[in-house]
């Protein structure tokens, strides 16, 4: 069954391929390409459990909120997906600490998968940058007003999914295709469902607000170790959210590599586990809020391994008025979104001299 956009453009449910235009017409927690790969590698064999998992499933309709005053939708073959994660304390994720004014994007990446589908870029946003929020629809319908020189994760915060989705259409001029959520501790069941991800410490790692101590040397985390990674901050490089994100990177492209390295062909009970996991890990947009449409779509992932991944983090520098925030450097940012929006990798030059957090190479 196929579908009719606004602009015209016809594409199968949940599958998100562009038809080639001409160039120049451009208008992976962590979990995008994980979940992708857990459910392609089942295939249809997970068509006797589609009703059970897809009550798992939660879509957000994003479109609807966001309205008509988007960036262009061009075609071109490429995707590109924001995937959020949220630091929400509620419920099962109390334990990492109590609500302070409502959940914020933990960990913010927009994922550009390129024509064909064989290589992707991941852009990571640091939830302290500063922006220009624009004004949003929250998810009651209620007006949220924009304001200047707003840290990026609050985006969520106020204006839920879709306000962050549309803070990041405003920074990059790019329409995001899909949105997807990942939830704290359907993360950590994830990882021990696959039997942990392995990395290697180049340096040792404590931290006692993510709970987390590990020597140098090669480790296999279960969820708990691996949830603790992603969320370190003060211990590693200079202590900010940009060492973090380093973090997450190496912890992601090992988590992909993980996932697909797991012979769940052989053993269904494995299958249904990692499923059944990663459906209830993520919420996604409204198009991909079913096993089938989730599956459809991943196949056009399955052929990107770790290796296929390009990962920057967009480039900023330490604002003068306030250390403990980033500021996007205006030029350099517009060439990494230029990349993108014309399927273009990132140069090189976009990302040199910027702020990094100086936790490069602690984790393989």
């Amino acid at each position: 069954m196929t579908e009719q956009s606004k602009s015209g453009r016809t594409r199968g449910a949940g599958s998100g391929r562009r038809r080639k235009q001409p160039a120049g017409r451009r208008k992976a927690p962590i979990l995008i390409s994980g979940a992708a790969a857990v459910l392609v590698l089942g295939g249809a064999g997970l068509g006797y459990v589609y009703l059970r998992l897809d009550g798992n499933l939660q879509g957000v309709d994003i479109n609807a909120q966001l309205g008509t005053e988007r960036p262009h939708d061009v075609d071109n073959g490429s995707l590109d997906i924001l995937v959020l994660g949220s630091d929400s304390r509620s419920g099962d994720n109390r334990e990492y600490g109590e609500d302070e004014g409502g959940a914020r994007s933990d960990t913010a990446m927009v994922v550009h998968v390129y024509e064909g589908h064989k290589k992707a870029s991941v852009v990571s946003i640091p939830r302290d940058t500063l922006v220009t929020r624009p004004s949003c629809t929250d998810g009651q319908g209620g007006t949220v007003p924009g304001e200047r020189r707003a840290m990026f994760n609050t985006a969520y915060e106020v204006g839920g999914p879709a306000c962050a989705v549309k803070t990041v259409e405003s920074m990059s001029g790019i329409r995001m295709d899909h949105y997807i959520e990942v939830d704290f501790t359907g993360f950590k069941k994830l990882i021990d469902e696959l039997g942990g991800v392995e990395i290697t410490t180049t340096q040792a790692i404590k931290d006692d607000k993510s709970h987390l101590d590990l020597a140098p040397g090669t480790h296999t985390l279960d969820g708990e170790q691996s949830l603790g990674l992603v969320r370190t901050r003060k211990s590693v490089g200079d202590g900010s959210d940009l060492g973090r994100i380093q973090l997450q990177q190496a912890f992601m492209k090992a988590f992909i590599d993980q996932v697909r390295s797991v012979g769940v062909l052989s053993n269904p009970a494995k299958l249904y586990g990692l499923a059944d996991a990663a459906t209830k890990a993520i919420t996604p947009d409204s198009e991909l809020d079913s096993v089938q449409k989730l599956t459809g779509f991943a196949k056009g992932l399955s052929g990107i391994g770790a290796g296929d991944v390009h990962m920057v983090t967009l480039p900023v520098e330490y604002d003068p008025r306030d250390l403990n925030r980033v500021l996007p450097l205006e030029a350099q940012s517009r060439q990494v979104w230029k990349a993108l929006g014309n399927d273009l990798p990132i140069p090189a030059s976009a990302t040199r001299d910027t702020a990094t957090g100086k936790a490069d190479g602690l984790v393989k």
